[in-house]
């Protein structure tokens, strides 16, 4: 089986792509999750912050969730922002994980912003309404330097991003 660990700024397509794959998938005969960080967030890591430590501990949590469903013959496709190259790595460590980077401009993903986080964490130090610690403006997202696969949801529609992730996953299928 497999894991794919997604990695990417929030709003560049995690959950859509990951949605998308997972219909595909189970079109085809193949058991499929998703663990997705925003789902989880209210329930298993309802508990954790945003600092350094508790990211790394959330994206551990739901890691651990995924070698259940790995067990079980499940493709597992986590969608979560996974900012650390160390952590990545750890993850890396296991055979079957492959890493998706999906790679989105910071400008074009403060004009998508579909959850409006973007203009939250752009508001002035000031303002109570204010995201502190928001990956990619004022907290560190550190660019994978060698992804498994790099979608380039920039440029790439969401179909051709969503065939070229469903071809991976097929290819890399142990």
């Amino acid at each position: 089986m497999i894991l794919i660990q997604f990695t990417g700024l929030s709003g560049s397509g995690k959950t859509t792509l990951a949605e998308n794959v997972r219909h595909l998938l189970i079109e085809n005969g193949y058991q499929v999750e998703i663990i997705d960080g925003d789902v989880y967030r209210k329930t298993i890591c309802k508990d954790l912050g945003f600092s350094k430590e508790d990211r790394c501990e959330n994206v551990r949590r739901l890691f651990n969730l995924g070698l259940n469903f790995i067990s079980e013959n499940t493709i597992v496709l986590m969608s979560v922002i996974n900012p650390y190259e160390n952590l990545r790595n750890e993850l890396r460590s296991y055979e079957f994980v492959r890493t998706v980077f999906l790679d989105c401009s910071i400008k074009n993903l403060i004009k998508r912003d579909p959850k409006g986080l973007y203009k939250k964490a752009l508001l002035p130090d000031h303002d109570s309404n204010k995201i502190k610690n928001f990956t990619g403006i004022s907290d560190v997202f550190e660019v994978p330097p060698k992804a498994d696969l790099v979608l380039n949801t920039d440029c790439e529609t969401v179909p051709f991003s969503t065939d070229k992730l469903y071809n991976f996953i097929i290819t890399n299928l142990s």
